[in-house]
């Protein structure tokens, strides 16, 4: 951020001078004594840059970091092209300045543009925004994109994420909509139940793809139950698994979300992450958030601004059925570059290579004792039965620097969720076998 600088003495008496002060103290003379600041703020010591870095480095060492990650559940341990990095790192991209000045603006907006139209080319849809915060973020506000007068009850999947179906909950709870959880029937949605319970009230049903389990579910034949009674279809996929999979838009959805992180983001603690939403043309009116649009300056060159910026979140937010007036512009820009880097064919490639690699693991695992519970066809990620306590299975694991899979609580009580990526090689799913084979 090197040519970001404060403003200098004699710029500050001069901004100062221009509006009729002669110095700070005159510019905040309206802010009353007795709540102004006496004295130091009571914060420590600065330090040198050699002083921070040692300061860091220490509370750094405490992180543990694993040579090999087996772990999903929502968050994926990736490869990252080292351009991803290079070109974000550029400060034109790190700044959180919002586009609204078109004309002083159209590098970022540029890369806001293209990250929209790469989110369609995934997806299959016709309309992308800018982006929103996370994952379940994005599924909330499609949910909200559904509501009509007579139409207040949303169906959401009972095998999709735990953290996002949460989230739904609680939007829905302060915005007066009824969520019907379906349930799940052999780890995929019930479909005879959802087809039993769908009425003239349902606004849409939310299903995750593939599910929280891992398994691949009958999409099609679920956005055909709820275009039935005339609902919308909303699906949460997995950016990486559209590498494979029929897109959102083959399956029949009306929107399409997923959190964002798998491309080109790091696990990072847990963040920041990013939400994409994209829908088919009749329902971009309905989007929340930015949308950035091509057109043509004075002169005919081509050029980019906010559009359909005059929406009711703006002008008239009594009556919005969103507030989300932000983005994640960084993380987009992350994603677009991820995406640019890879291709069709490279993403198409991690999803193989994820795919393949979980199906020898499972296979692996299953000749050990800790058998599959679903025999269905799932994606990069599945449960087994754990043999042995799974606190012991995965500590026994981290002894040898390897995060095991995720623990599964609730009625899936000793069963553990696994994950592969292209990240994991054949001799660590092999070292991984080994070590429970004899622990």
């Amino acid at each position: 951020m090197g040519t970001y600088i404060p403003t200098t003495a004699q710029e500050q008496k001069e901004m100062l001078s221009a509006i009729g002060c002669e110095t700070l103290d005159d510019l905040f003379g309206c802010i009353p004594e007795n709540v102004k600041l006496k004295g130091e703020l009571n914060l420590p010591k600065g330090m040198s840059e050699l002083e921070v870095r040692r300061k860091i480095e220490g509370i750094a060492e405490k992180n543990t970091i694993f040579s090999s990650i087996f772990r999903g559940a929502g968050a994926y341990h990736h490869f990252i092209p080292a351009i991803v990095r290079s070109v974000v790192s550029k400060e034109e991209f790190l700044t959180a300045y919002t586009p609204y000045q078109a004309e002083i603006s159209q590098g970022i907006l540029q890369s806001i543009f293209e990250y929209q139209s790469m989110v369609c080319a995934l997806t299959g849809m016709d309309c992308s925004n800018a982006s929103v915060y996370d994952g379940a973020t994005a599924a909330t506000e499609a949910i909200f994109m559904c509501k009509e007068r007579k139409r207040e009850k949303v169906y959401v999947s009972s095998a999709a994420n735990p953290q996002v179906i949460e989230t739904i909950k609680t939007y829905c709870f302060g915005n007066g909509m009824e969520v019907v959880m379906v349930p799940e029937k052999e780890g995929v949605t019930d479909l005879n139940y959802l087809t039993g319970h769908l009425g003239a009230e349902a606004a849409c049903l939310y299903i995750q793809q593939p599910n929280f389990y891992g398994i691949i579910e009958d999409a099609e034949a679920l956005g055909e139950a709820i275009h039935k009674v005339g609902g919308k279809y909303v699906m949460g996929v997995n950016p990486i698994s559209l590498g494979l999979l029929k897109t959102p838009r083959e399956c029949g959805a009306d929107i399409a979300v997923g959190e964002g992180q798998p491309l080109g983001m790091p696990l990072a603690f847990g963040g920041p992450y990013l939400g994409f939403m994209a829908c088919v043309t009749s329902m971009t009116r309905k989007m929340p958030g930015r949308i950035v649009g091509e057109t043509t300056d004075l002169d005919g060159k081509r050029a980019y601004a906010l559009t359909l910026q005059a929406r009711e979140q703006h002008i008239r937010r009594e009556k919005a059925s969103s507030n989300i007036c932000s983005n994640q512009a960084l993380c987009a820009t992350t994603a677009a570059v991820y995406m640019a880097a890879m291709g069709s064919e490279g993403i198409r490639q991690a999803a193989v290579q994820s795919m393949s690699k979980a199906k020898y693991m499972a296979e692996q695992l299953d000749g050990i004792g800790y058998k599959l519970v679903y025999h269905k066809d799932f994606f990069h990620e599945f449960i087994t039965i754990s043999k042995a306590p799974i606190a012991k299975v995965l500590k026994t694991l981290e002894k040898e620097g390897i995060l095991g899979g995720y623990p599964l609580s609730g009625d899936k009580e000793g069963m553990i969720l696994w994950c592969c990526t292209e990240m994991n090689t054949k001799e660590e799913i092999d070292k991984v076998i080994n070590i429970l084979r004899e622990a």
